[in-house]
């Protein structure tokens, strides 16, 4: 829109305006059955790190190189990948390290990988790594050796607040998820995490989308229960 248009339009009418469109949005997005369906992203294997764990593996003064976006704004799969040893000896190679660099590195693995490579893995939240699995990295410039950082991921669902408080939800509420199909699966105590702008997706582990006998092409959910 430009200057003289602007002019044109009051700013309250202007909000309403946008107020109006949003709620348009969230009510698309909510069928009248009171159910929502939830696109899920199926995790496989990755990890996230610092900007000084990336230098070490990688470096001096290396920097993430974007392969391609995620679902989520701002979120990249890096073209760099690591390799991750257990205590056993038993390695998994080329592992995604997902982008931009954070405030913790933090390696994401399932029950299974964790059954293989020999750790013990604590169920999580993303991001809660306080006395968690440690776990090696081996990069081409360098070796990490992590006190802590190995998870399997809770399953959660990322969510607009608009969106969230439109089906009475908010930030750490846990809901249910129905997995249509012929094993057909429904996934409990489902953890709802909220940002401005996030998209509608719930994600899981490998583990789980197998259970379910999901394919990453066309994985959706129903919201049937909330907290």
């Amino acid at each position: 829109m430009n200057n003289s248009l602007k002019s044109l339009v009051p700013p309250d009418q202007l909000a309403r305006e946008v107020e109006m469109l949003v709620r348009e949005i969230v009510e698309q997005m909510i069928p009248e059955s009171g159910e929502l369906e939830i696109p899920i992203g199926i995790s496989a294997r990755h990890c996230h790190i610092t900007q000084e764990h990336l230098e070490i593996l990688f470096g001096s003064g290396h920097q993430l190189t974007k392969l391609r976006d995620l679902n989520q704004p701002g979120e990249f799969a890096a073209k760099e990948t690591v390799t991750v040893v257990g205590p056993n000896r038993r390695v998994f190679e080329r592992v995604r390290i997902l982008g931009p660099a954070r405030k913790f590195t933090q390696v994401e693995l399932a029950y299974t990988d964790g059954v293989y490579l020999g750790i013990d893995l604590p169920l999580r939240i993303s991001g809660n790594i306080k006395n968690s699995a440690p776990v090696i990295l081996v990069g081409p410039k360098g070796v990490l050796h992590l006190p802590e950082g190995a998870i399997r991921a809770m399953r959660h669902i990322h969510m607009d607040p608009q969106v969230a408080a439109a089906k009475g939800l908010k930030a750490g509420d846990t809901v249910d998820v129905q997995v249509p199909g012929p094993l057909s699966v429904t996934f409990h105590d489902v953890v709802l995490r909220t940002g401005e702008g996030l998209k509608t997706e719930m994600h899981i582990d490998t583990d789980e989308a197998n259970t379910a006998g999901l394919d990453p092409r066309n994985a959706v959910g129903i919201l049937v229960k909330g907290d």
